[in-house]
């Protein structure tokens, strides 16, 4: 009977650390998610900064194509923010629950 109870006990074990295996790795691929989004979102902020000191140095007129050009990057770069945060939330979730 203890030997049953044992092995079950055991087999119990086993059975969370395979999870905790498999979380683990979750964890670690999400972490290197957060890390790609925020090298994405270091090129975009390094453009968005190259973008507004060749504004800076332009004269008044505009060009409607590079303008438009311009706020699309600005929303790329916004959208990049948002997904890193969303990422380390989860992240944090996730470190915290395991």
């Amino acid at each position: 009977q203890n030997e049953k109870e044992l092995q079950d006990v055991v087999k119990q074990q086993e059975e969370k650390m395979l999870q905790l295996i498999d979380k683990s790795g979750e964890v670690t691929r999400l972490k290197g998610e957060v890390s790609e989004l925020k090298r994405s979102l270091q090129r975009a902020e390094t453009e968005a900064k190259v973008l507004w000191e060749e504004l800076r140095g332009q004269e008044p007129k505009t060009d409607a194509a590079g303008v438009q050009e311009r706020v699309l990057l600005r929303q790329e770069v916004d959208k990049l923010r948002l997904l890193l945060l969303e990422k380390e939330e989860e992240s944090s979730r996730l470190s915290s629950k395991y």
